[in-house]
């Protein structure tokens, strides 16, 4: 109710809403980013935006290096003991928390920047959507072998310390595989998954239910759900999306149809007060 679940983790004793921790990032970012774009905004300034968006990816690293690096370090350095319970730790305070998940926003807000007040360097890029895919592809694979141990469960293995960089080189290189599925010659800007629209309609209900459907399926349809097979994934699949189209029915599409009609209403107010006081 407080969008503050992600600050305050305690255990894992209940899995089925943990996911939220996510839209408790995503509703910080929305009240956080206006704030900080009106006092941008104030003295626009190329130097300044730099300097912040730089400073919150430093942040990020430098946090998680200090959480994380004394558990870690090599024998003889002086650090703290690391905690029976890794995988708690882990997500508590490096997993969870806001201030040490910002990467991928600021990798977005930034491609918004260059593509709305830097038109030229936008033209750059997307002149180059072949080479911003291979990059965009290297980062992340570097990053999925990063993590391929289990970094909750062992703090001296790569995937735990690699969490200091991991998290902005994976934001950096999903960012660049965005640019170069809305490129001008880009591969994946000519790739189309089939039903890709579907699940990008249905994304946000999906994300919301899947993990509570998933509880439901494997607790009223356990002979279907038990093994690891085909069976499974089809259970999982057509009531993951059935319970995600109806939210979308119900909730999401009445509302954003009400959105729609007040802003067009509005529109239609102030193009009415135009024709009544117009400009001399």
């Amino acid at each position: 109710m407080t969008f503050t679940v992600n600050l305050f983790f305690v255990d894992f004793s209940q899995h089925a809403f943990s996911h939220v921790w996510s839209l408790c990032v995503e509703e910080h970012f929305y009240l956080v980013l206006p704030l900080l774009v009106i006092w941008l905004m104030r003295r626009p300034s190329l130097r300044r935006t730099v300097f912040v968006i730089g400073g919150v990816i430093l942040f990020g690293i430098c946090f998680r290096g200090y959480k994380l690096l004394p558990l870690i370090a090599p024998p003889g350095w002086s650090g703290r003991e690391v905690p029976d319970d890794f995988g708690i730790f882990y997500y508590r305070y490096l997993y969870y928390p806001t201030y040490s998940r910002l990467d991928g926003l600021v990798v977005g807000v930034t491609l918004a920047l260059v593509r709305i007040f830097r038109p030229e360097w936008w033209s750059w890029l997307a002149r180059r959507g072949h080479a911003a895919m291979v990059a965009g592809i290297a980062l992340t694979g570097a990053v999925c072998w990063m993590f391929r141990d289990d970094a909750m469960a062992d703090a001296t293995k790569i995937a735990a310390w690699g969490t200091v960089i991991g998290f902005p080189l994976l934001a950096v290189g999903l960012g660049l595989l965005v640019v170069s599925s809305v490129s001008r010659d880009g591969w994946l800007s000519r790739f189309s998954v089939p039903g890709s629209r579907l699940l990008a309609t249905l994304a946000f209900s999906l994300y919301l239910t899947h993990k509570e459907v998933a509880h439901l399926d494997r607790s009223y349809l356990p002979s279907l759900t038990a093994s690891p097979d085909w069976k499974t994934v089809v259970v999982y699949a057509v009531t993951c999306l059935v319970a995600a189209g109806v939210l979308y029915g119900l909730v999401e599409r009445p509302f954003m149809v009400l959105r729609d009609r007040f802003e067009r209403r509005a529109a239609e107010r102030v193009d009415a007060e135009m024709l009544r006081e117009p400009a001399l």
